[in-house]
């Protein structure tokens, strides 16, 4: 449900001497002493970045339930290194994750490979093999089409951070546009927060025991395609999707010990999606939508909306972009619940254009049947050259059935992360 932020840093590559002399009885090579050249490994010029960052949520309310932990403050800390291997035409990435929560020790303290994989590019072709991330969409306050990774919900529940997902995927580079083609061995089932967490539901999510619609469960092959071309001022995307649904449905079962729970009932969809993005001036017009079967009855659902911006704000460096996005959301009851069938969401985007990168982020989603308000805002902010700092605060405002369960855990997180 979160905005996208736009990352103002970058990650800075080390290109360390000690370290060349320190791997270069094992068959590696670098520079010359004294001489600024990049670290080589097999002949390949290596990058190694990433960053490190602790992060603090504060809850103002006590939580729902008695089995929580009822700390204000909730610290942790994680890294996210970045290695990455350079050939003529090709690159090795290698990017892990960790996440410590003292809070949280049956889900937020986790890891995960974010990416593994292998680039090869070609005149008119590329492909990629391994682990990966893929992105799709245009939208600001939700990604419909966004449909290759597993969400990672127990990092944020705006459902942006995403699992590293195995796949195959090759481009075809034509005048006419560009065909993606993806295979996805593998399935990567959904994170949730731990009994103890805030964020969470009424009920234990036995991630134990899912439940998959195919025989093959979390093996089964999946495969994708996607076109995307520029015509004009439009940003095009074509997508379909045949395999195992990111969106599990929680089903009601009863475990062991004879407790109440809820257990991921993975189906098997097909999922057709478009994504538009015109640029018309200081407008940009968006638009997501897609037809799914394999939840109950097929269902369609979208969201569109724009973004004006309004360039030099009183005759200063900054910049405001005002942003409407409406939501529809078709689907029935035997499909994942959603908040987001007939929502408005409404915002602002302010950067100052600064050398130290600040923007301002917020904005409100708006249930139009329920009356339900989540609030959200965010801010970010270079402080040194490999210092950031983020700041973001979500709260629910009149909650009743859709999000009535995390009600209380409205908070305001700050992250300080060092980039290197």
């Amino acid at each position: 449900m979160k905005p996208i932020s736009i990352k103002a840093v970058l990650p800075v590559c080390v290109k360390a001497r000690a370290v060349a002399a320190v791997i270069g009885a094992a068959g590696f090579a670098a520079g010359p002493a004294g001489a600024q050249e990049p670290l080589t490994i097999f002949g390949a010029e290596a990058e190694i970045a990433g960053s490190a960052s602790t992060e603090f949520r504060f809850f103002p309310e006590n939580p729902q339930f008695a089995d929580q932990d009822d700390r204000r403050v909730e610290p942790s800390i994680a890294a996210e290194p970045e290695f990455r291997l350079y050939w003529e035409r090709e690159r090795l990435t290698f990017i892990p994750f960790f996440r410590y929560d003292p809070a949280d020790h049956e889900g937020r303290t986790h890891g995960d490979i974010r990416e593994l994989s292998l680039y090869v590019e070609r005149d008119d072709w590329d492909v990629t093999a391994g682990l990966g991330k893929v992105f799709w969409g245009v939208a600001e306050s939700r990604h419909l089409v966004d449909i290759i990774n597993q969400t990672d919900l127990v990092e944020n529940s705006d459902e942006e951070d995403k699992l590293g997902q195995p796949m195959v995927n090759l481009n075809l580079l034509r005048d006419w546009g560009t065909l993606g083609v993806f295979v996805l061995p593998g399935f990567r089932e959904r994170t949730f927060p731990g009994d103890e967490a805030r964020l969470r539901g009424p009920l234990h999510i036995d991630t134990d025991r899912p439940i998959y619609e195919s025989s093959a469960e979390d093996n089964h092959v999946d495969a994708a395609l996607r076109y995307k071309h520029v015509i004009g001022d439009f940003d095009l995307g074509l997508s379909y999707f045949h395999g195992t649904s990111r969106e599990p449905e929680l089903v009601q079962s009863v475990s062991s010990d004879g407790r109440i729970v809820l257990r991921p009932r993975y189906e098997i969809i097909d999922q057709v999606g478009l994504d538009v993005q015109a640029t018309m001036d200081a407008w940009l017009w968006k638009l997501e939508a897609i037809h799914r079967s394999g939840h109950g009855d097929p269902f369609a659902a979208a969201v569109g909306g724009f973004e004006y911006t309004l360039f030099g704000v009183a005759d200063s460096a900054a910049d405001l972009g005002l942003l409407a996005e409406y939501h529809y959301d078709g689907r029935g009851e035997d499909a994942p619940a959603t908040i987001f069938d007939r929502d408005i969401f409404l915002g602002a985007r302010l950067a100052l254009n600064d050398e130290d990168a600040t923007e301002f982020l917020g904005g409100v989603i708006v249930d139009q049947r329920e009356g339900e308000v989540l609030a959200l805002l965010e801010a970010e902010r270079r402080i040194t050259e490999r210092w950031f700092a983020e700041l973001e605060a979500r709260f629910f405002l009149n909650a009743d059935r859709s999000i009535a369960a995390v009600q209380d855990d409205g908070h305001v997180l700050l992250r300080l992360s060092r980039y290197f």
